[in-house]
């Protein structure tokens, strides 16, 4: 590994989880709304509170690099699911551009997965 593979495994980590940490915090300080925007699209309002805790724990045990493999494949299937639900909406392309980006940080979990969190993390610890 070279000199710079360790601490870009955790700057990585650390801006792959920034979106699930700002977006859980988003949705703690507003659940109703969220479970408003939540019921638009046909579900349960009260799947904010394990959304609420899947972003927010899933991005802090990212960033310490704990259960990093099995925390990596369930925020994958979170962002592929909520992608599907909320943003795979072909006739407007904003919505499809933000598909395409949760597309993409579901690879970015499959690469955390296959390589692991890297020296700097509990992980390897």
């Amino acid at each position: 590994m070279s000199n710079l593979s360790a601490p870009a495994l955790l700057v990585g980590r650390i801006l792959i989880a920034a979106i699930f940490l700002i977006s859980g915090f988003g949705k703690l300080m507003d659940p109703a709304g969220t479970a408003g925007y939540m019921s638009s699209v046909g579900l349960p309002g009260i799947l904010v509170w394990p959304t609420i805790v899947v972003e927010l724990l899933g991005g802090i045990l990212i960033v310490v690099g704990y259960q990093t493999r099995i925390v990596a494949l369930i925020l994958a299937a979170f962002t592929l699911v909520a992608g599907l639900l909320f943003h795979l909406q072909p006739a407007d392309m904003g919505q499809m551009i933000n598909f395409w980006k949760n597309i993409a940080i579901v690879g970015g979990f499959l690469f955390l997965f296959a390589g692991g969190p890297g020296p700097l993390s509990i992980d390897r610890r």
